[in-house]
Parts: C-alpha cells; sequence; structure tokens
C-alpha cells in the first residue's frame, strides 16, 4: 500500500518503525470520526467545483460503509499504512479509482487529524458530561436521603465537629458541578473547525471552510490556519487538564470511601460484587476498584503533563511532534471516564450502617458547640475556647441531631440547599444532551444512519 507522501526512496525501517510508533492501532479510535470530516470535505469540493457531483457522491457512499465497519471494528489499519488517514484513502482508491485520489484535494494530514480529534472529543465530552452529571444525581439524591444522618465531620481525620452522611456526598455532588461547568468551558474551545487550515498555511483553491464547519456542527471555524496547527497539543492540554480536576474529585472520594468502608469505621460497606479477593486470605474483599480509582487519577496527572511537555518549545507551524500527545489524550479519555463510572456504581450500591455514624460521636466531638454557648452566655471567644480546651470532654453527651439541626446557614449540615446546584445541574446536562443530539444529528446527515464519533475502546 502506497503511503500518502510516497517518493521515489524507500524509508530506512528503523526511521519508519521509529515515526509510525502506535499511531497506526490509536487511529482505529479516530476512524468514524474522520471519515465524518471526509464526507463533509467532499461536499465542499463538489459545491466548490473542484471534483464532479458524482465523484463526492461515491466518496459518501464509501466513506460511509468504512465508517460502518470501523464502528464495528472490522476496518483494519495496519502499521504499513502507517496511519487512519492512509488506510481510508487506500480503500478509496482500491475501490473508486480516480475519485479516491481526489479526497484529499485542498488538505493535510494535519488539519485532517485535527479535525478527527476535535470531532471525537466533542462526542467524548458530551458523553462524559452526561456521565459526570448522572453521576452528581446519584450524589444529591442519597445526600437527600441521608440528610439528617449524624456523621462526624473531621479535619486532619480527627473527629471535628457534627456533620451529616448528606452534607458529605453533597459536597462532592456540588464539585461534580462546577467540574461540569469547566468541560461546558473546555468544549467551547473543542468546538471549532480547523479543516481548510492544510499545512498550515492554507492552499491556493476556493475552500469553502464556513461550509464545513457546518456540515460537521462545529460552532465556528478556528479562523487563523497557523493558528490551527499551533493548537494541536494545546487544546487537548486543556481536556486533560479537565481531566485531571475530575481525577482529583474522584480521588478524594475513592479515599473516603476506602476509609470510611473500613471495620474500624464501618460507617459504609462496600457492595461485595465490586471488591476482588486475596489469593492467600480466604477473607479479604479488597476495594481493588476504588484503589485504581486512586491510582488512575496520578495517570491523569502525568498524561496532562506529558501533553504540554511535548508542545513546550515547539516552534510554530506543524511539527511531528505533536503525534506524541495522541496516546495520552485518548488514554486519559478513556480512563476518566471509566472512573466516573466506577465512582457512581459504589455509591449507588453503597450500604449505610447508621448505628456505627452515630456511635462515633463522643463528647469532644461537640467541644465547639459548648464554647459557642459559653459566647452566648456572655464569654470572649479566646476565653471560652480556653475553658473547652482544659477539658473538651465538658460537653457530655449530646443528641447529634439537635446539635446539627442549629447549623442552619445555607449549605451546612442542617441545611444542605441543594435547590441552586440541582438547578445548574440541571442545565448543564441539558446542554451535554443537545450537544449529544446534534451531533448524532449531523452524523445521521453525513452517513444516512447514525454511527458512534466516540466508541469506548475494548
Amino acid at each position: 500500500m502506497a503511503k500518502l507522501w510516497q517518493k521515489q526512496y524507500k524509508l530506512d525501517e528503523l526511521i519508519e518503525r521509529f515515526t509510525v510508533g502506535e499511531d497506526y492501532a490509536l487511529d482505529r479510535q479516530l476512524l468514524v470520526a474522520d471519515c465524518a470530516a471526509s464526507v463533509a470535505h467532499a461536499r465542499m469540493l463538489a459545491e466548490a467545483g473542484l471534483i464532479g457531483g458524482e465523484e463526492a457522491a461515491a466518496l459518501e457512499r464509501e466513506l460511509g460503509a468504512i465508517a460502518g465497519e470501523a464502528a464495528e471494528g472490522r476496518f483494519t489499519v495496519s502499521r504499513a499504512d502507517e496511519d487512519g488517514h492512509t488506510a481510508i484513502e487506500n480503500r478509496l482508491t482500491e475501490r473508486l479509482g480516480e475519485p479516491g485520489k481526489k479526497i484529499h484535494t485542498g488538505r493535510s494530514r494535519n488539519d485532517q487529524v485535527i479535525t478527527a480529534i476535535r470531532l471525537y472529543l466533542k462526542a467524548y465530552l458530551a458523553t462524559l458530561g452526561d456521565t459526570t452529571g448522572a453521576c452528581a444525581e446519584l450524589l444529591f439524591d442519597r445526600a437527600e436521603r441521608h440528610a439528617d444522618l449524624p456523621m462526624v465531620g473531621r479535619t486532619h481525620m480527627q473527629p471535628a465537629m457534627p456533620s451529616t452522611v448528606g452534607l458529605w456526598m453533597a459536597a462532592y455532588g456540588e464539585e461534580l458541578v462546577d467540574l461540569l461547568q469547566l468541560l461546558q468551558n473546555v468544549y467551547a474551545l473543542v468546538d471549532q473547525s480547523p479543516l481548510g487550515a492544510a499545512a498550515s498555511y492554507g492552499v491556493p483553491l476556493p475552500l469553502n471552510r464556513s461550509r464545513v464547519a457546518e456540515l460537521l456542527g462545529f460552532a465556528r471555524v478556528q479562523n487563523n490556519v497557523l493558528y490551527v496547527n499551533n493548537s494541536r497539543g494545546r487544546i487537548e492540554s486543556l481536556v486533560l487538564d479537565l481531566l485531571d480536576q475530575l481525577g482529583l474529585t474522584l480521588n478524594k472520594l475513592a479515599t473516603d470511601l476506602i476509609l470510611f468502608s473500613l471495620p474500624e469505621f464501618g460507617y459504609f460497606s462496600l457492595p461485595e460484587e465490586l471488591c476482588s479477593g486475596s489469593s492467600i486470605m480466604p477473607q479479604k474483599r479488597n476495594p481493588d476498584g476504588l484503589e485504581l480509582v486512586r491510582a488512575k487519577a496520578g495517570m491523569l496527572s502525568g498524561w496532562a503533563a506529558q501533553v504540554k511537555n511535548v508542545v513546550r518549545s515547539l516552534p510554530s507551524g506543524y511539527n511531528r511532534d505533536f503525534q506524541e500527545t495522541k496516546q495520552p489524550l485518548l488514554a486519559g479519555c478513556a480512563t476518566a471516564l471509566d472512573s466516573v463510572r466506577v465512582i457512581a456504581l459504589t455509591v449507588e450500591r453503597l450500604t449505610v450502617h447508621p448505628e456505627r455514624l452515630r456511635d462515633a460521636f463522643t463528647p469532644e466531638v461537640f467541644a465547639t458547640d459548648l464554647a459557642l454557648e459559653f459566647v452566648r452566655a456572655g464569654d470572649s471567644f479566646r476565653e471560652a475556647y480556653r475553658k473547652v480546651g482544659e477539658n473538651p470532654h465538658a460537653a457530655g453527651e449530646r443528641d447529634p441531631a439537635e446539635v446539627i439541626a442549629a447549623r442552619s446557614a445555607e449549605g451546612s449540615p442542617g441545611n444542605l440547599a441543594l435547590a441552586a446546584p440541582r438547578e445548574r445541574l440541571t442545565a448543564l446536562r441539558s446542554w451535554a444532551d443537545r450537544e449529544r443530539q446534534a451531533l448524532a444529528a449531523r452524523t445521521k446527515d453525513l452517513f444516512g444512519r447514525e454511527l458512534p464519533l466516540y466508541n469506548r475502546p475494548e
């Protein structure tokens, strides 16, 4: 099979292996998006009079067939192909002859791959938004169910003040809502069409870049053709930074779940079907899924740093270094989505033990409440603090529910005030759903049927 750049010499085998790397295998995840971009490009070329209408129709049919095979995992990209673009164009040429040789008119693999990645990311981010939104909804639902269930609040991992299971769960729900807001902002930067930039400097052909953007459902054209290639890796790093932030949230929640389900705490029980066993200790049920969520959060941070390190010192225009941003991006996308799903599944099936939660309340947990009672009686806070500090058990046994009810300011244990964050969550989930539907409609228009621009790799 011919390479798209083939000349009158053969590339050294070491250099070929080194430069191709795993790109050909990674491109299998981008094939449907690549075909979608090519259909839009073919339509635009025909409308501009650069190829014939029948040629464009033939290209559309064959690209739709390739996309269908790719969605089912039946379209092969081999190392000899070098990348997915070459495999697609070779198939088009093999099946259609001259029209297949015309599909690349006016574009480079540079703007071609950026377009495929952007389409992939749009579909991925909409999916991630829906999944993360569902996880936040679940946390809010469970927070309301356990809104009044006392739970010792901790600082430095030590008993601190009265709190509730509801406050603990809602805290993570609100954090995910903020991350959905960040996701929406990152999506807006992804949602610009690069096609027509070619190798950084455009081409002397009457390309209609706005028409391609419209066909593909992009919000706008990424205007400056040099900036298009300069932004490769930068946009990917912003996506990975988002995923890194998501990983930090999931990491903390996973750690809490592991700690509070320890026998020494016993606040919660993890579902046995989500825990693996030991090869030597028959009694063990290990929270391996949650532990790996923690570990993979670190990997997300590493991939975000890796992409930025690739592009950090590059000159403007296309550089082959950009190829090395693809693997960490795709790995990060798959890992983050799976991590959200693991957390959601764990929270959904979590068993809460009210008696163990209440038993954890000792007199010292009410020390701050006692100090504030002295303040209300006329002491300065510092004097009250000193009194209680000398005898933190003086608060005695109290009913945690009564103490918690006194914390009635918005967002406090006695008043979760979930209406506002739920309203934000509803709006963000509706936005993600609209984007998913719009992408599905565009894909159906291009292929005559819905095909997934993002598919979780097996």
